[in-house]
């Protein structure tokens, strides 16, 4: 969480303690090594690569978290309903999901681009659409295995309506499980949109982010190391804080973990 925390501070507060705007061309000054007046050096187009890592961490931490944020509630509602109308309605909603799961990304990006331009909203439209279906899964598996608890047979026998019985006894008796997921969607979430930024998916220039940079910084890692250096190894720093971050929340929230 401190690694996450110092990241996230460093979108934020990184560009405004240099004087170069991170969308500045200069080329007088390309493919300059890290100085004092460059930390992490310019790029082809003289762009001050400090600034375009820090900006570039907003879009990406950005993206990763509504990602996460959808995920959690469509993935949520969607298994919970499942798994508690159960029978024909449970077999219709996870076919579904096994549609979609069937569908690549690439297709997904490439459509929602044509539909609302290729961009920010594009991309967090693309992987929510993606990343919800585990969610659902896991908690269809776990709200069926929890009504059958003697809580939630009591419940019903008071005549609680079912969305009482789902939202008050059963989604929180399957935190656990539903809070180490949302995290470890995140780094998912991440990976999707440097992925995508890679292969000239993603946000377009000016506007980057750290797949984008590593993309950019890979055509000249022989010559210009870091190029690609500063960016990567942002990115592998916030996937790994996330990954370490969502087996904690597991651990901490589920008994059995621990032991």
């Amino acid at each position: 969480m401190a690694l996450l925390a110092l990241l996230a501070a460093g979108t934020w507060i990184g560009p405004h303690l240099i004087p170069w705007p991170f969308d500045r061309i200069n080329l007088f000054d390309t493919n300059a090594p890290p100085s004092a007046a460059h930390w992490f050096g310019t790029d082809e187009l003289g762009r001050d690569v400090f600034a375009r890592t820090a900006v570039g961490g907003r879009v990406t931490l950005l993206v990763g978290l509504v990602a996460a944020v959808i995920d959690l509630v469509v993935g949520t509602v969607y298994g919970g309903v499942a798994g508690l109308a159960g029978g024909w309605v449970d077999e219709v909603m996870m076919r579904a999901v096994d549609v979609l799961y069937a569908i690549p990304l690439l297709p997904v990006v490439i459509l929602l681009a044509m539909v609302l331009g290729r961009g920010i909203g594009a991309i967090i439209a693309a992987i929510a659409l993606v990343n919800w279906l585990g969610m659902a899964r896991l908690v269809r598996g776990q709200v069926l295995q929890l009504k059958r608890q003697e809580y939630v047979l009591a419940a019903r026998a008071l005549g609680l309506p079912s969305w009482r019985v789902l939202f008050g006894h059963l989604l929180p008796n399957a935190a656990a499980p539903i809070l180490a997921w949302m995290a470890y969607s995140v780094p998912s979430a991440i990976f999707a949109e440097a992925f995508l930024s890679y292969v000239g998916l993603g946000v377009q220039s000016p506007q980057t982010s750290w797949g984008a940079m590593v993309s950019n910084g890979s055509n000249a890692f022989r010559v210009y190391p870091y190029q690609f250096f500063f960016p990567a190894a942002a990115l592998s720093l916030a996937m790994l804080a996330f990954y370490v971050l969502s087996d904690a929340l597991r651990e901490a929230v589920d008994p059995q973990a621990r032991r």
